[in-house]
C-alpha cells in the first residue's frame, strides 16, 4: 500500500503569509487578504490551521483573532450581502420586520429573536446579517447591501432590490 503524499500549503497562502509576517498586526493582515480572496469570502478551519502552522502561531491565538473581530466570516457567504441594522432606532422603525421578511422571502423561517442573525441562501447568492448599530438613526430604517447604505428602506424597497440583484445575475 502506497503512503499518499501529504498535502502541500497553497502557494497563495504562503505568499501571503511571507507578505506579512513579521510586521506589526501581521495575523490580522493575513486572515484580511486570505478571506477577501477566498471564493466565498471566508476563513475554513483547514486554512486557520495552515496559517497557524505555516506562520509558527499557536492554533488558539488563529482562533481567537478570527472569532473576535466580527469581520471576520468562519462560513461561506453569499455573493451579495444585506445587513440590517437592528439598532434602536431602526427596531423602533420596522427593522425587526424588514429582516423577518426579507428572510422569509429567501427562505428561511425561523429567526431566533435573542441572537444575532446571519444566515446564508443554500445556492450562496445571498448571505442576510444583522449589525449592532450603523450609527445613521436619522436614516432610520437602514440597510447595507454590498457595502451601500440604504436608508428609510421599507420592506418592498428592500425586496425590490433583492429582485434586482437576481435580475442582474440572469443577464
Amino acid at each position: 500500500m502506497q503512503k499518499k503524499p501529504k498535502k502541500k500549503g497553497s502557494p497563495a497562502l504562503e505568499s501571503v503569509i511571507h507578505k506579512f509576517q513579521g510586521k506589526p498586526g501581521s495575523l490580522l493582515s493575513i486572515l484580511e487578504e486570505l478571506q477577501v480572496n477566498d471564493a466565498h469570502n471566508h476563513l475554513s478551519e483547514d486554512t486557520l490551521k495552515e496559517v497557524a502552522q505555516k506562520a509558527g502561531i499557536p492554533m488558539s491565538q488563529v482562533y481567537s483573532v478570527a472569532t473576535f473581530y466580527s469581520f471576520f466570516n468562519l462560513k461561506p457567504q453569499g455573493k451579495h450581502t444585506i445587513v440590517v441594522c437592528r439598532g434602536t432606532a431602526c427596531h423602533t422603525r420596522g427593522s425587526r420586520a424588514l429582516l423577518m421578511e426579507t428572510a422569509a422571502k429567501l427562505g428561511f423561517t425561523t429567526i431566533e429573536e435573542d441572537e444575532e442573525a446571519s444566515f446564508t441562501t443554500p445556492d450562496k447568492f445571498f448571505t442576510v446579517r444583522t449589525v449592532a448599530c450603523f450609527g445613521q438613526c436619522a436614516l432610520a430604517p437602514v440597510v447595507a447591501i454590498d457595502g451601500t447604505i440604504h436608508s428609510h428602506i421599507t420592506t418592498g424597497k428592500l425586496l425590490g432590490l433583492i429582485e434586482k440583484l437576481k435580475m442582474e445575475e440572469t443577464r
